[in-house]
């Protein structure tokens, strides 16, 4: 085995991490497979001979290219993920998923986190997922967004301060998650009202992503108004043929007509409601999706 081929092997046995932290950070499975085959590059142009520290330096070169995306992304609001939903991850509700995909969905991160991880800036987002959700020590964070640790640790501050309330925390129990997507299907398919309502949380925000051809990310608040497109959801579950699935390791629903899928739904159900629904129906994103997994 070549030195480039032993440094191969090394790098790939990071990448299911390295491809977790970009998603956090990004929201885009594209541009998190960008950001980490930019890590690669970098580590074969480099001297590994002086790395201590493989993860550790992986991690904060996937770091520093997510955190240039984001400012870049910033700076063409056309682009933003603002205004359209990240990427859904689909696995089987009934399987186990693979290795990868546990350490790529981790702790749940729903669409509805990563929504409202979109509204901070580049430099909170980064402090957040490295420190939160990765555990990464400030002096490391510090170096990537090059400020002190102390002020990394405010950065992490403030968008754990915008995180918490603003993306409702999923119930862990899976079945129940289900139980309650079931009843939402069923109010659906029967037209029942006030069936639906009894699910929906009085602040149950809806965000629906059919493309630019119609006209964007669309979002509804409180259980009135989302009730209120009951009409729309019968039609739904009466003319598709829908399918349960974890999208983003929470309950959620894909939708096709013969074979060609229509939407992906997921369900943030906290407290025995639906708290969050998100619904992505861009044709063109649709069909970059890889739904490989619900056939495993």
């Amino acid at each position: 085995m070549t030195p480039h081929d032993f440094l191969a092997v090394r790098f790939e046995e990071h990448r299911p991490h390295l491809r977790a932290v970009a998603y956090r950070m990004l929201g885009s499975l594209t541009e998190a497979e960008d950001a980490v085959q930019e890590a690669w590059l970098r580590l074969a142009r480099s001297d590994s001979d002086d790395i201590d520290n493989l993860g550790g330096w992986l991690t904060t070169v996937v770091g520093r290219v997510c955190l240039d995306l984001l400012r870049a992304r910033k700076s063409r609001r056309e682009d933003s993920l603002e205004d359209r939903l990240p990427d859904p991850v689909i696995s089987r509700a009934d399987a186990v998923a693979d290795p990868e995909q546990e350490v790529l969905l981790a702790d749940s991160v729903g669409l509805a986190l990563l929504v409202v991880l979109e509204s901070l800036t580049p430099a909170e987002r980064l402090a957040f997922v490295l420190h939160d959700l990765f555990g990464l020590p400030f002096e490391q964070i510090a170096s990537i967004v090059d400020r002190t640790p102390a002020t990394a640790k405010k950065l992490a501050s403030r968008a754990r301060q915008r995180v918490r309330g603003a993306a409702p925390s999923p119930d862990p129990d899976p079945a129940g998650q289900r139980r309650v997507v079931d009843a939402f299907l069923a109010a659906a398919r029967g037209g029942d009202f006030d069936a639906l309502l009894s699910i929906l949380d009085p602040d149950v925000v809806l965000r629906a992503d059919g493309g630019m051809r119609t006209g964007g990310l669309r979002v509804l608040r409180g259980s009135a108004a989302v009730a209120g497109r009951l009409a729309v959801f019968q039609r739904m579950a009466t003319g598709t043929t829908t399918r349960p699935a974890l999208v983003n390791g929470l309950a959620g629903l894909v939708n096709t007509v013969d074979d060609g899928l229509i939407s992906v739904m997921s369900f943030t159900v906290a407290d025995g409601r639906i708290a969050a629904i998100d619904i992505l129906s861009d044709p063109d994103r649709l069909s970059r999706l890889d739904l490989t997994a619900l056939n495993s």
